[in-house]
């Protein structure tokens, strides 16, 4: 499987109706987000996606990340 686009970090799938690229799901744990961006969020690992955005006032992962 190839990348997706180019300057895209790793495989997204995308919304079979309109095309768009799916947001990442809020039960990911953040030790695999921070495994697969090589970087490091927070301490604890076992804290899901969701609550981390949540706490840090953040819409997207993309926006996280900026």
């Amino acid at each position: 499987m190839a990348k997706d686009a180019p300057k895209m970090r790793g495989y997204r799938s995308r919304d079979k109706l309109s095309g768009r690229l799916r947001k990442k799901r809020s039960d990911t744990k953040i030790a695999t987000i921070q495994k697969a961006y090589h970087r490091k969020l927070t301490r604890k690992a076992g804290l899901q996606l969701g609550t981390f955005l949540s706490r840090r006032h953040k819409k997207s992962l993309k926006r996280l990340l900026k």
